[in-house]
């Protein structure tokens, strides 16, 4: 009995180490992702729903200003917990070194050389027993003189809503690292915004909840119907039916992924 309690013990503060570097380590994941006072300097008008699965994540969000340009990403690594966390690290890392460089500042560029990076990082190089982690993400650059917004996607689509009307804007269907098939250039997309309209970046994390009374995934046929129809109302109360939605319908059952969604209204 004794040697049962001392190994309960052993056990209780393993957790207990294990509990607070994780906890550590997401202060030091939270210290890199821009705060919400930072994204109001930077800008207009938007809402940030964030709901890390585990303590850490392996979503991440971006947001920066280069002169007349404003950045801003959200990236979904594989995996989640600890692993993807690393990885998102990774992520806004080499963003920040890309982005300090001079030079054009395109979204699909900004993804290709990102990709260069991530692969030389995990020193991929195509071979089948190799490490296969990678980042989806869906990435804007709006340039606030011309009001241009452009978009490149690995896999995350982008969402612009206009007078309740949804235009999804399909991302390129490969990651930012390895890739089963032969690489090839992100492609980049444009479009000019208006006063009132509504952009969307996010993770699969919400549309892949389960959930509802025949524990189904929320999928994105209503994710969009949900944005069309909130559209129009502040992005602080956007947010709120968003994760009361979602809370409602995971119910008494767990979080399977991280969940990321970020709405913008820019001009």
């Amino acid at each position: 009995m004794k040697e049962k309690n001392l190994t309960r013990e052993k056990l209780l503060e393993q957790r207990k180490e294990l509990m607070s570097s994780l906890k550590y380590a997401s202060f030091i994941q939270k210290a890199i992702l821009p705060d919400q006072r930072y994204l109001r300097n930077i800008l207009f008008d938007y809402f940030l729903l964030f709901k890390p699965r585990e303590i850490v994540s392996g979503d991440f969000y971006y947001c920066t200003r280069k002169d007349e340009l404003i950045i801003v990403a959200a990236g979904d690594c594989t995996g989640h917990g600890v692993p993807g966390a690393l990885l998102s690290i990774m992520g806004v890392s080499f963003l920040n070194e890309i982005l300090s460089a001079k030079g054009p500042c395109k979204p699909a560029s900004i993804l290709n050389l990102l990709r260069e990076r991530v692969m030389n990082a995990l020193h991929q190089r195509g071979e089948e027993l190799e490490n296969k982690d990678a980042m989806d993400m869906a990435l804007l650059v709006y340039n606030t003189e011309t009001c241009e917004l452009q978009y490149s996607g690995a896999n995350n689509p982008l969402y612009h809503i206009r007078k309740k009307v949804l235009t999804e804007i399909k991302a390129d269907k490969m990651p930012v690292g390895i890739n089963a098939i032969e690489e090839e250039s992100f492609n980049n997309h444009s479009l000019q915004l208006k006063p009132g309209d509504t952009v969307y970046i996010f993770s699969d994390g919400y549309a892949d909840q389960f959930g509802g009374p025949l524990d189904k995934k929320f999928k994105y046929g209503p994710m969009k119907e949900l944005l069309m129809e909130i559209s129009e109302n502040s992005m602080e109360e956007q947010n709120k039916v968003l994760e009361e939605t979602i809370t409602s319908w995971k119910g008494d059952g767990a979080q399977i992924d991280d969940i990321l969604i970020f709405g913008i209204k820019f001009v």
